[in-house]
């Protein structure tokens, strides 16, 4: 059965979710995009399905759509709906009684385990400090685990008392550990040293605390002191000036801890450890030794009763209580009573923590490493020394001496039910957790393991071949280890595989087979080294890989053997995947049936599992870097320089690309199949009166609506649950085809795609027009809905097995002219099948050493040619449809990361990069791509930099060869000084006793064979090093850098120095001081050896995703696309729920859902409670994915407006400069996104008076958007129009007058003089004469009479709040519109045709081409003016 995750279907596609603040265009999939089970829709598909439901009643019906194409049960939908909803509705409230304190009350939900109680216990202020206690209800003590509904007895207003418990040596640790955590929670240095899933967040810093308290801030701010509205000068517009010490601004909380752990001196274990035998049988488990803040050296004993003084010294060994003893349970009531310090720093720290947000506090799933830190102070602490030398193997879970069994937990969670909702919560919530354990876990051992700090399984081997166990992870080096992938790239081949097959782990895990078993595998880069690290199959290590595999080959592909299980558990994933299952000779020329690459290999565990690893060809090759002899490219590939020799003969293409061209064909199919349809039924006259009205649609954009419609009478007829279940994989990320692809049938033959932009339409409007068609074609035209789905059901986005299908649909297909119909279609496209659209990919062809049976050759050449069409669709339809999305603003990468995310989303490898510059470069509007082009360029110098680096670090220094790191810093620095600083001889500085060491080193080193000459790296020099980069750029990515240093590139490029350090750093690790570089200093170089603090690990590991939430999430956003906003709320509620439920407190796609609430929140009219939420948003983002992340910089954005709007007018300010100050840094300032935070500020300082300052932000933005939407764009008109407002308040008429003309004739130009925006600026225009008529009369009185002169008032008009808010409303694509309720119902049955013209129609969408109508009694539009 394949899972719930494959096949809800009620969902929008990512090209249309940006109605609500989804301008960026990250649906919480956006950060994963690469797993099938993600947006689970074609533009047109399921947003038709969506569209339709809106029609009924329509809370249920999404989830109606979405459970019967659940494949589990169908009778069960309704209640699991109910279910969730459960899960919110019935909390109820518990008393709590804890020793020496008020009971309180506490809100529970059903679902919580105790445990969970005790987690909030632990951390309240006034319980924090007890850790070993029970829970009991009329004195029978609570099961840790078990959940509060099973619990007899416990209802509202039940009382829990709070029982101190014995402790044991286990409990004892597990409290001394949460004391020190305690006492640390406000000291940023776990944070800044990438500990414990610690991360900055610098937001309160801003705000001044929590946003909640607005009744006092709202004084504050109205009182609009100067200091609040003057940036600082590098913010303002123009300035070059690019600090970096700005970045992490102190936190005033962190000022009291600066001072080392103010409340003790010392806490560290003593070393009377462990208790002698005599002292355990009095109850002593450990001793502690600690100096209080008086200076008073203490010793205590931790004993099963609770803590107590002992009389011990440091010398002499004393246990007997001291007198008094105070015998404490916990540590934190003895040490009040012993040192009055303690007390008072203690409960202040306690008080501080808790004000604090619980977001600054908790830990994220996945650690986060800031690439910069202040030189923090290193101070004494057991719990991190003892972390240490334990290696930290038996806290995994406070299991002391035991390493956690990884494989079993990983599949053991894998196999839990999912039958309904809560089951499947429970399921995907345990996934979830044992993953990102694992992850740590293995990003731990894997940079022991290149510390040197682990023992090799084969310690006589080479260092390259080792390999490593350890906490039950098996890892091994990214070489090419006994010549295995000699013919693929050797080791170029070896360290591209751990990320191929980390690749297929993820698709198959999405795919979730039950029977079917992946390994846990985590790719750790670190200090030049890339290690795999994955969890060990039982049994493995104990017999010969010869043995072990019973499918696939070990060879490559000399030996191949099959096996019948793996082949049904394969065959299963094979349709979701595209995998075509195919036979291969074997060496004795036999034919084995395979559905998988040849690579891939089953093995089945000692516990007996079917496990499939080495899924590094899980996807088909890309023959755009794969030169085969004797084959031909097609036409479009050999016109961009393909095929290009690649490093490694592993290049394959990604699987998005897979799902993209695929949904293309089916276009394609669907167009081919209904034009022969239509040509047939036109010759019968019965039908003509209904064709005549189709055909004419057809001839202007060929077969668009008939191909929309059968796309989604398939997608409403299909109740078959394999078709659902498989179907939806084949819909993944349509958002790129349909761009590229609907408005041009052929678009393989795409050649004229460079004037495509024009003529298409954007991706939003793509899927609603789509969408709209389907519904009225439907709706109208039920002949034509028996014509099309024929084809539809013969292929409906996966075949399932014909006679199904036929049986579906009988009557056209016993037509032999509609079956002669489907198998030309077929064969046009290339489908495995005849009778239905079925497309999957050999992932053998072109594998060397693969030899396939001669009775396969038609079939072989077939797959060849597929590929080849595939490759070819990549550069002439997904290169070109990401530029287009640029040049229209759909796509707006700010970073690498995000460029990087924008090419994956399309399927592109970052291998093209060089390729889609070039297309830019090219592309006639090419001034309107500036800002994508210098991504681009920064993105490919500094990966070219990254691949330098990593062989310079390997040449420099070798695991286990005992060659000294000591040099390690000085050999950064000089790296970064040779890539960045314009000091012409960067020379390495070695400290003069590390060259003593070095001499004594080099003559033992010379003894160690291979060990080579350790000061290589000392000789490298900026020229050689950007030669390097020169050859390296037009190797790998066939790109011509012109630039031989740093300050060339920076020049000719417009690049800023900033920007490259920290693309270097977070690409390879490095952290640095945070302070400001002189980079351009031609006299000393701008890094010292001081300035590099630390070296981090880059991840890539899998991330389990919660199916349900995401369905809620979508079906939330398709809610509030048709206007449903309440019902949209609810949704999104629900899914913030299920997220919490399942990632816990801290993920990405929370964040997402937090900010989709807060907007809704704000259309609502609840601002206070949007403010809630985007704060919430904000911190998660700075979190999770750093406080400089593009993402970050948006959040900040959306939350200075719900500040103002909430009238914190200092806060929101003080929130748009730090927005700034982060974009400058992440981009500079020649950025589209730019302009829409430079109105925003400037619009701000318009309401509190600031105009000069207000003039230079806006005029900055005018430029912007005249440069990035074109002089004549709707967007620049705005722009005119705010600048005027702010001349008028100046009094400066004829300057407003000019910019509201400018305006005025664009709007004239591009709506027409009836629209309601030509009649508004005309009135301004008219306004603004009349008072500068009245000005100039004013003057002229002046110099005619002097002093006597009998003067007009004027009206200077301070702009009001509500004119400011609603002007910022207009930018950030918000529009309210008070609307009866007659305008409603109209507006509701126009809103299908309204989505329609946003692109072709100039109307009032044209003002708001970024998204559709949003209904309700206020008429609020969330929209993006264009």
């Amino acid at each position: 059965m394949v899972s719930k995750t494959d096949d809800i279907q009620a969902s929008v596609p990512n090209c249309n979710v940006n109605t609500v603040d989804l301008a960026e265009g990250e649906t919480p999939d956006h950060q994963e995009t690469k797993a099938p089970n993600k947006d689970p829709c074609a533009c047109g598909h399921s947003a038709s399905t969506v569209v339709m439901n809106g029609g009924r009643a329509h809370y249920h019906s999404e989830e109606e759509s979405k459970q019967d194409g659940g494949g589990d049960m169908d009778g069960g939908e309704d209640s699991n709906e109910q279910e969730v909803i459960v899960i919110q509705d019935t909390g109820f409230t518990v008393k709590i009684q804890a020793p020496g304190t008020e009971h309180f009350d506490l809100q529970v939900s059903p679902q919580e385990m105790v445990q969970e109680i005790h987690q909030v216990l632990m951390d309240r202020e006034d319980t924090c400090h007890r850790t070993c206690f029970s829970l009991q209800l009329d004195g029978n003590v609570l099961d840790n685990f078990a959940e509060l509904k099973s619990i007899e007895g416990l209802q509202e207003g039940s009382l829990l008392k709070v029982v101190e418990e014995p402790y044991t040596v286990r409990e004892a640790r597990i409290h001394v550990r949460h004391i020190r955590d305690l006492l640390k929670s406000l000291d940023p240095s776990d944070a800044y040293n990438g500990v414990d899933c610690n991360s900055l967040s610098f937001l309160s810093v801003f705000t001044d605390g929590d946003l909640g308290d607005s009744g006092k801030r709202k004084k504050k701010g109205s009182d609009l002191e100067q200091i609040d509205c003057t940036p600082p000068e590098h913010i303002l517009p123009g300035s070059k000036e690019r600090p970096l010490v700005p970045l992490q601004p102190q936190n005033k909380d962190w000022k009291v801890i600066m001072t080392p752990m103010q409340c003790l001196k010392v806490l560290t274990m003593s070393g009377w450890n462990p208790p002698p035998g005599n002292r355990k049988m009095h109850g002593d488990l450990m001793y502690l030794y600690m100096v209080t803040v008086e200076e008073r050296h203490i010793s205590i004993t931790a004993s099963t009763r609770g803590f107590y003084l002992n009389q011990s010294t440091t010398y002499t060994f004393n246990p007997k209580p001291a007198n008094p003893s105070f015998l404490s349970h916990s540590l934190v009531e003895l040490l009040s009573q012993i040192s009055p310090a303690f007390k008072k720093n203690f409960t202040v720290l306690q008080k501080t923590r808790v004000q604090r947000h619980p977001f600054e506090r908790i830990a994220t799933p996945f650690q986060v490493y800031s690439w910069t830190a202040p030189q923090v102070d290193h101070t004494m602490d057991c719990v991190r020394a003892e972390d240490a030398y334990t290696s930290r193997l038996g806290y995994e879970e406070h299991i002391p001496g035991q390493t956690r069994d990884w494989n079993e937990e990983l599949q053991t969670t894998r196999e839990l039910a999912r039958k309904n909702l809560p089951e499947r919560l429970l399921r995907e919530r345990a996934i979830f957790k044992v993953h990102s354990d694992f992850a740590a876990a293995a990003t731990r051992g894997s940079m022991a393991v290149i510390d040197g700090n682990v023992m090799a399984i084969n310690p006589g081997e080479e260092t390259r071949m080792q390999m490593f166990i350890w906490n039950n992870i098996f890892f091994s080096l990214g070489f090419d280890v006994r010549d295995h992938y000699r013919e693929l790239g050797g080791d170029a081949a070896a360290h591209a595989a751990p990320t191929n097959d980390l690749n297929g782990v993820r698709a198959y895990g999405a795919v979730d087979v039950e029977g079917l078993y992946t390994l846990g595998t985590v790719v750790v880069d670190y200090r030049g080294y890339r290690v795999t690290a994955q969890s060990i199959i039982p049994g493995i290590l104990e017999r010969e890989q010869e043995q072990s595999v019973i499918y696939g080959s070990i060879d490559f592909g000399k030996t191949v053997v099959s096996h019948g299980k793996y082949l049904e558990l394969l065959e299963r994933t094979s349709r979701p995947l595209k995998v075509q299952r195919h036979n291969v000779l074997n060496e004795k020329d036999e034919s084995v049936e395979l559905c998988s690459s040849v690579e891939c290999k089953g093995i089945i565990g000692n516990d007996g599992r079917h496990y499939i690893l080495d899924l590094l060809r899980t996807f088909p090759p890309d023959l755009n870097f794969l030169p085969v002899e004797g084959e031909e490219l097609s036409p479009e590939s050999v016109r961009h320089g393909f095929p290009r020799q690649h490093r490694h003969r592993l290049a394959c293409l990604r699987q998005e690309l897979i799902e993209a061209f695929v949904e293309h064909r089916y276009l394609l199919f669907m167009k081919m199949a209904a034009l022969q349809l239509m040509q047939q039924k036109a010759n019968k006259e019965s039908k003509m009166a209904t064709l005549t009205e189709n055909s004419s649609p057809e001839a202007a954009v060929p077969a668009l609506p008939s191909t929309e419609n059968p796309d989604a009478s398939a997608k409403s007829s299909e109740t078959s649950t394999e078709t659902l279940t498989d179907g939806k994989s084949d819909a993944v990320q349509i958002e790129t085809t349909s761009t590229s692809d609907a408005p041009q049938p052929a678009a393989t033959e795409a050649t004229t795609i460079g004037a495509a932009p024009k003529a298409e339409q954007t991706t939003e409007t793509d899927s609603p027009s789509a969408a709209a068609t389907t519904i009225n074609a439907s709706q109208a035209t039920p002949t034509e809905d028996n014509v099309v789905p024929t084809v539809t059901t013969n292929g409906p986005l996966v075949p399932v097995a014909t006679a199904i299908q036929n049986g579906e649909c009988e009557s056209p297909l016993e037509d032999p002219k509609s079956r002669e119909v489907v198998l030309n279609a077929c064969k046009a496209v290339g489908s495995i099948s005849n009778t239905s659209f079925d497309i999957r990919f050999n992932p053998d062809i072109f594998s060397p050493g693969v030899r396939f049976p001669e009775d396969s050759v038609d079939d072989i050449q077939k797959q060849k040619q597929l590929l080849k069409d595939a490759a070819a669709f990549l550069v002439s339809c997904q290169i070109p449809s990401l530029v287009k999305d640029c040049l229209d603003h759909s796509a707006l990468p700010m970073d690498g990361a995000t460029l990087t995310e924008a090419l994956h989303q399309r399927g592109i490898n970052v291998r093209y990069l060089g390729n889609v510059l070039e297309f830019v470069d090219k592309t006639p509007a090419k001034a309107q791509l500036e800002h994508f082009y210098r991504i681009g360029i920064s993105e490919l110098i500094t990966r070219c930099a990254k691949h330098i680096f990593k062989t310079y670090l390997q040449t420099m220094y070798s695991i286990s060869q005992g060659v000294e790191l000591s040099a390690l810093s000085a050999a950064v620095s000089h790296f970064l000084n040779c890539f960045l600083s314009s000091f012409p001889d960067a020379v390495a500085h070695l400290p003069a006793d590390e060259l003593v060491s070095r001499r004594k080193n080099r003559k033992r080193r010379n003894r160690v064979p291979g060990g080579g000459d350790n000061t290589a790296w000392a000789s490298l020099t900026p020229s050689e090093l950007w030669k390097n980069i020169v050859s390296e750029a037009q190797s790998y990515y066939n790109f011509t850098l012109h630039c031989e240093n740093a300050d060339q590139v920076v020049e000719k490029y417009a690049l800023q120095k900033i920007t490259l350090l920290r693309e270097i750093s977070i690409k390879a690790g490095i952290q640095i001081l945070i302070k400001e570089y002189n980079f351009d200093s031609r006299h000393k170089p701008a890094f010292t050896e001081e300035d590099i603090l630390n070296i981090f690990p880059v991840v890539k590991h899998v991330n389990p995703k919660a199916s349900d939430a995401f369905h809620f999430f979508q079906s939330g956003q398709a809610k509030v696309q048709q206007g449903y906003l309440k019902e949209g709320c609810e949704l999104i509620n629900e899914a913030l729920n299920l997220f919490n439920n399942v990632y816990g407190a801290m993920h990405v796609e929370i964040c997402a859902c937090l900010r989709l609430l807060a907007r809704l929140n704000y259309i609502m009219g609840d601002h206070h409670e949007a403010l809630s939420n985007q704060q919430k948003a904000v911190l998660m983002s700075e979190r999770v994915l750093g406080v400089e992340h593009p993402n970050t910089i948006q959040e900040y954005m959306h939350l200075a407006l719900y500040c103002f709007a909430n009238g914190q007018l200092s806060t929101a300010l003080k929130l748009l400069y730090r927005a700034r100050y982060l974009m400058l840094m992440v981009c500079g300032e020649d950025h589209p996104e730019m302009a829409l935070l430079d109105s925003n500020i400037g619009l701000v300082l318009h309401g509190v008076m600031e105009y000069d300052l207000s003039l230079r932000f806006l005029e900055n933005a005018l430029a912007i958007n005249s440069k990035y939407h074109g002089p004549r764009s709707l967007k620049v008109a705005l722009s005119h129009h705010l600048v005027a407002r702010v001349y008028e308040s100046k009094a400066e008429f004829r300057s407003a007058l000019q910019h509201e003309k400018e305006g005025y004739t664009i709007y004239k130009n591009q709506v027409g003089e009836a629209h309601e925006k030509t009649k508004e600026s005309s009135e301004y225009l008219k306004y603004l004469t009349q008072q500068a008529v009245a000005l100039q009369r004013t003057m002229n009185e002046i110099y005619k009479n002097g002093s006597n002169a009998s003067i007009m008032p004027l009206k200077f008009t301070a702009p009001s709040m509500a004119s400011v808010l609603e002007q910022l409303n207009i930018i950030n694509g918000i529009i309210f519109i008070p609307l009866s309720q007659k305008d409603l119902e109209n507006l509701k049955a126009e809103v299908q045709r309204r989505q329609q013209l946003q692109e072709s129609g100039k109307s009032l969408e044209d003002l708001t081409v970024d998204g559709p109508l949003e209904l309700e009694d206020k008429m609020p539009m969330d929209v993006n003016v264009d």
